[in-house]
């Protein structure tokens, strides 16, 4: 949650050492203590490094301000939530899903979708985090498949809404036409489909995001930074070692390859990635000797 006493923080993020510093930090930490916006605002300032971040900061307490102000009552009800939080950032600041250019960069940098008002599913689900837990409204992330979700709860009422759609609540029923319009007509609606998201993989798919584009453009280099910075905040993650000694291989660089790859093996308890690993290093090795 943004607030007076991260102010100070946020602004160091101008400097790319400090922000990498921060993100560092957050393996050492609980998903709890994890400052979602704060992460984003450090992820963003690395893309962006000549950006002094004052105009977004401001931007980010001047949304929670809005909506303190325009709050229904002290403790309001799920609808009246949701539509409080709408009327902020879809209605009085226009912030809007890109359909037009949905493959943008920018709309899964924080700071650009600031900028622009535009944004995928997880980035504007980020901000409508950011807006709910201003005011305490317990509200958590959901990793539905090909469309991130944000789901406010108040006790065991429960209240699903669409950020990329300005903030439209969703049914059950919505929930399953999406699940097969992603998954194909036999897909059904299974309680993984809708289970919360811890902090460190709602940044994790933001990033993700950015990696995957990078990829399809052809811009190798910049993909493997974007896997260098997910692993300052997850480094315990085998997938993105793998993902990290691919890209090395890749780009040429066979030695930092195989050290990436290495560190696979201790992660991975599963054998998930053990034999695809098995397979490059030894390829690796033989352009080295």
């Amino acid at each position: 949650m943004t607030g007076s006493n991260d102010t100070p923080r946020y602004r160091a993020f101008a400097d790319p050492d400090a922000a990498e510093a921060w993100l560092a930090a957050l393996a050492g930490v609980s998903d709890d203590a994890i400052d979602l916006t704060g992460a984003c605002l450090a992820l963003g300032a690395l893309e962006r490094p000549w950006q002094s971040l004052d105009r977004e900061i401001d931007h980010l307490a001047r949304l929670a301000e809005d909506l303190h102000r325009t709050a229904p009552g002290p403790e309001p009800a799920l609808p009246a939530r949701a539509e409080a939080i709408a009327a902020v950032l879809f209605g009085r600041h226009d912030y809007r899903g890109d359909t037009e250019t949905y493959d943008d960069l920018r709309n899964a940098n924080l700071l650009a979708v600031i900028e622009r008002r535009r944004g995928l599913p997880i980035a504007l689900s980020i901000l409508y985090l950011h807006l709910a837990r201003a005011l305490g409204w317990p509200a958590e992330g959901v990793n539905f498949p090909g469309h991130f979700l944000v789901r406010l709860s108040d006790g065991p009422a429960r209240l699903m809404v669409d950020p990329f759609d300005g903030g439209r609540t969703i049914g059950t029923g919505a929930l399953r036409a999406l699940l097969k319009l992603v998954e194909g007509e036999d897909a059904e609606l299974k309680s993984h489909h809708h289970a919360p998201a811890s902090n460190r993989d709602i940044l994790l798919r933001l990033q993700n995001n950015i990696k995957l584009r990078q990829i399809q453009a052809g811009r190798l280099d910049d993909a493997r930074t974007t896997v260098e910075r997910m692993l300052l905040y997850a480094p315990d993650r085998a997938a993105l070692w793998h993902a990290l000694g691919v890209l090395n291989a890749e780009t040429g660089r066979p030695k930092a390859a195989l050290d990436a790859l290495g560190r696979v093996a201790g992660l991975d308890s599963a054998g998930v990635w053990q034999r695809q690993v098995a397979r490059l290093m030894q390829s690796l090795r033989r352009k080295l000797n």
